[in-house]
């Protein structure tokens, strides 16, 4: 076997310029005996690996989220080579709709709860703030869908979810009840929501009272101060739907499962250092086990 023969059979393993290098041979030479063997060059394992990433993601992941993704296999490359390898491909990936804000109606003779967000650091810890809102999805034949999501401001971790039809008040409440059962958050934790009557019912405030939970609500008006929970939408909503509309509430509620198992499990936030939330809540419980406070 030739030294060009050994290079062809693991151009898909390492790079072929660092085979060459091993070898001590020029990488001009290899390729043009490449190309009197009448046979394309070999795709190096780097590229197959960027394009594997992205078809396994979904066409999710941009080029910050593909870096992290083929550098955690071992793969030392950057964005711009990524970029080039999805342009001559034709691959791009999806892109949500930019973050606009939206206000929602309250009821001015109900009294709010303070915004206890306002001027305090982001929480270092899971389970000491979650923050809530509720959006409208697109059902084939027209009329809405209405998703209510609990997230946890520390981890991004979606930690409860209901989608319903209609958007009557136990939509959020059954959301946030279905988190406290499998977290089970100590006193003190912060829920915090927009104004919107969902949030002021006296059966949801109930609820808060029995886990000891403190509730927080955005100033009248001001959808920023519910800021990461809108701005999630436009990226989750972006990945779900893809463009489509669901043909009716239990494949939406089914889809919604699959997709918060990925987005949970699976995705790359570049907040966490480009770790997934359960891997992060994961790291951040074992490194606070090896150092306690």
């Amino acid at each position: 076997m030739s030294v060009y023969q050994h290079i062809a059979r693991r151009a898909n393993k390492a790079p072929v310029r660092q085979l060459c290098h091993v070898l001590q041979v020029a990488p001009s030479a290899y390729y043009a005996w490449h190309r009197q063997q009448g046979q394309p060059a070999p795709e190096p394992g780097w590229q197959a690996a960027v394009r594997a990433a992205f078809a396994r993601h979904s066409q999710r992941y941009g080029t910050r989220r593909l870096r992290a993704e083929v550098q955690a296999e071992g793969h030392r490359v950057g964005r711009w080579r990524i970029r080039r390898v999805l342009h001559a491909h034709g691959l791009r990936a999806q892109q949500p709709r930019s973050f606009v804000p939206r206000t929602t109606d309250s009821d001015p003779a109900v009294r709010a709860a303070p915004n206890r967000l306002l001027g305090q650091p982001a929480p270092a810890a899971p389970n000491r703030v979650w923050v809530g809102d509720i959006t409208y999805l697109p059902r084939q034949g027209g009329g809405w869908l209405y998703l209510a999501v609990w997230l946890d401001r520390c981890s991004r971790k979606i930690v409860g979810w209901d989608v319903r039809d209609t958007m009557p008040e136990d939509l959020v409440s059954e959301a946030l009840r279905r988190a406290l059962a499998v977290r089970r958050p100590a006193a003190g934790l912060i829920v915090h929501s927009d104004q919107g009557s969902q949030y002021t019912a006296t059966r949801f405030k109930g609820l808060l009272a029995r886990h000891g939970a403190q509730q927080s609500m955005s100033r009248r008006g001001n959808c920023y101060d519910n800021a990461h929970a809108e701005s999630f939408w436009s990226r989750f909503k972006a990945e779900l739907l893809d463009g489509g509309r669901f043909p009716g509430l239990a494949e939406a509620r089914l889809e919604i499962s699959f997709h918060i198992a990925y987005y949970n499990a699976e995705r790359r936030h570049s907040s966490l250092g480009y770790q997934s939330p359960n891997h992060f809540e994961t790291h951040f419980k074992t490194t606070s086990q090896l150092c306690p406070a």
